[in-house]
């Protein structure tokens, strides 16, 4: 089983992110076990903001605000790390910059509507639905679209060593897709055996991550839609040209092939 290693300690975000060794199987945590629906997190030697954003299925900078972290995002062992947004841990924007916490219920969109915050909750609508704002997360994944038009050629596998993901053969500079609308939370390369990597919120519930690319097209923060180009296929973090590629439910890597349309 593979361990959690940080090799270098985070200086700022414009330098490189700490390196951090997860990949394949139950990590640094017994995430994988099952979908992690804690509201907060207690932190243990080793771990990073970036590295419990990514195992408990949120964006970085997300925790970093609620829990008024700022960078180089340092944290410490014993440290509790709120997940969830609650009245307590949003401060009021005024125009006099008070910092008073306000009033509002832990479901309320706080931000702007181009930079709204994952609040909701996940509701059960009709399947056709579409979120139609730009900005919001819509309540379910609407439709998903494959990353790449490359073949398969590693399936998923829920074994503690298994693949987490799918990985397709392919080209360098094959372009990759987003497969379904969302926001960009993670563009770079701190988590090592995933090489350059994207990833990108779809839902309250909903990551998709996307390994090993040569180029990265987005940025941190983008709102992309379904299909559109996010990087170009390489070998970055591995030997072999490559895509790896996961769908996390609440940090829970659960198998694409059951999202994925059929060919």
């Amino acid at each position: 089983m593979l361990t959690l290693s940080v090799l270098i300690s985070c200086s700022s975000r414009k330098q490189p992110a700490p390196v951090v060794e997860i990949y394949q199987g139950k990590t640094f945590r017994d995430f994988e076990a099952e979908s992690f629906e804690g509201d907060s997190y207690k932190v243990l030697k080793g771990d990073t903001l970036f590295s419990i954003a990514w195992f408990s299925g949120n964006d970085y900078q997300d925790l970093a605000r609620i829990n008024n972290i700022s960078p180089p995002y340092n944290i410490y062992p014993g440290q509790k790390i709120l997940l969830k947004k609650t009245p307590t841990s949003i401060k009021s924007k005024d125009k006099a910059g008070s910092g008073q916490t306000s009033k509002i219920k832990s479901n309320q969109a706080v931000d702007h509507p181009s930079k709204q915050a994952y609040g909701k909750s996940e509701k059960i609508v009709k399947k056709d639905s579409v979120e139609s704002s730009i900005g919001e997360f819509p309540n379910q994944v609407s439709s998903w679209l494959w990353p790449t038009s490359h073949a398969v050629a590693r399936g998923f596998s829920a074994k503690e060593e298994g693949n987490k993901g799918l990985d397709f053969a392919g080209n360098i500079g094959s372009p990759i897709l987003a497969a379904a609308d969302g926001k960009v939370v993670y563009t770079g390369n701190a988590l090592r055996g995933f090489g350059n990597l994207v990833i990108i919120k779809h839902s309250d519930a909903y990551l998709t991550a996307y390994a090993h690319n040569d180029q990265l097209l987005v940025k941190e923060q983008e709102w992309i839609k379904a299909g559109q180009q996010i990087a170009t296929m390489g070998k970055s973090g591995t030997d072999q040209v490559k895509l790896h590629f996961e769908v996390r439910y609440k940090g829970k890597s659960i198998d694409p092939l059951k999202f994925l349309p059929k060919r």
